[in-house]
């Protein structure tokens, strides 16, 4: 929908008409009473008519501005309650917090049982996808992301750096010394996810004895589905040690070799500037620091 005319002027019209006063106008909007004169003397030009006029030391509306003025109020009345329904669900409602499924499943799920949902503030509603949830556009009002950090628009806080190793389950590696793990490998398969392809060429490179050669290699779409093959005994996986350390811990997968290379990419909490001082935000910050085994500033 085009308006035809300034959005600002509007606004300044619409405070000087309410208000009768250029000065009053001015600092509710939050600029000077040059501005909002040079506004109305726009808004005038563009429709063509007359809305206000001084009166000795008094303001007075014409009968086109006494037309324009309570619609205009009524308008602006209506976004600004939108504006606050939208801010009391964000602000009251559980915090939608969107993360990687393999994260999810893998990272966050062991821990869930130390989350205090009892607690009020710490509701959650958990969404899972491959595709990154773009919490500038509200689509979320947090994220765990993982890479660099870097992504405009969103405050990035660092839970861990990802180092990579390749795994299996215990069953299928306990064949003995390294002679027995390559020949495992030379005929297995290797599940390795679409966004691991360098860190294994960099694992591979770097290992000890020189570089291996799978049976096969599986490309999959996740992370996650990796571990599951690797953790079923259908193969071996590269994956994130950090990640994988519940399964590892619970005697699910092993470390082959015992050879792991930084990732060169590290899980994150996102959230964007405006919803920094946000409750529900510093309540999961502090757990999900708390729980990467950082040190968290006093909240």
């Amino acid at each position: 929908m085009r308006l035809g005319v300034p959005l600002t002027a509007l606004r300044a019209f619409e405070a000087a008409a309410r208000h009768l006063s250029i000065k009053e106008a001015a600092g509710e909007i939050g600029v000077t009473p040059s501005a909002v004169s040079h506004q109305l003397r726009v808004l005038e030009t563009v429709l063509g008519v007359e809305l206000m006029r001084r009166v000795g030391p008094r303001l007075e509306l014409t009968e086109t501005g006494r037309l324009l003025s309570p619609e205009l109020t009524a308008g602006f009345g209506r976004i600004a309650g939108a504006v606050g329904l939208v801010r009391s669900e964000r602000k009251l409602g559980p915090l939608r917090l969107s993360m990687l499924p393999t994260f999810a499943a893998h990272w966050l799920s062991p821990r869930l049982s130390r989350y205090p949902f009892a607690r009020a503030g710490f509701e959650l509603l958990i969404s899972t996808g491959q595709d990154r949830a773009d919490i500038s556009a509200g689509a979320a009002d947090a994220a765990v992301r993982h890479g660099d950090g870097q992504w405009p628009g969103v405050i990035a806080e660092r839970l861990f750096e990802e180092t990579v190793g390749l795994l299996g389950a215990p069953s299928l590696v306990a064949a003995g010394g390294e002679d027995e793990l390559r020949a495992l490998v030379g005929r297995t398969n290797l599940f390795l996810s679409q966004n691991r392809r360098e860190n294994f060429a960099r694992w591979n490179a770097s290992l000890p004895g020189g570089p291996l050669q799978p049976a096969a290699v599986t490309i999959v779409d996740s992370a996650g589905l990796g571990l599951k093959a690797a953790i079923d005994g259908a193969g071996v996986t590269l994956a994130g040690i950090e990640i994988a350390g519940q399964d590892i811990a619970a005697g699910r997968l092993e470390p082959l070799f015992g050879h792991k290379v930084p990732a060169e990419a590290g899980y994150y909490l996102c959230y964007p500037p405006a919803l920094e001082r946000d409750r529900r935000i510093r309540n999961v910050r502090t757990w999900l620091l708390a729980e990467a085994g950082q040190s968290s500033p006093s909240q």
